[in-house]
């Protein structure tokens, strides 16, 4: 990353892995959300922690500047 990039991120947002999002696929497994067990849009196989939807949108709105 550059200077730039990293201008006003943490070091754990820096070296946090998201995982990505990717195309359904009939069959595959996917990983449940770590905090309310729901399916999520990520494969089981992805690394780190997988949210759905609603849990990211909600750890979002608690980890944002509230100032």
């Amino acid at each position: 990353m550059t200077e730039e990039q990293t201008a006003g991120t943490t070091a754990a947002e820096r070296t946090a892995v998201e995982p990505t999002a990717v195309e359904p696929t009939p069959g595959a497994a996917y990983a449940d959300c770590v905090l309310c067990g729901e399916p999520t849009e990520h494969l089981a196989t992805v690394k780190g922690a997988t949210l759905c939807p609603v849990c990211a949108w909600q750890e979002a709105q608690r980890t944002a500047c509230s100032g």
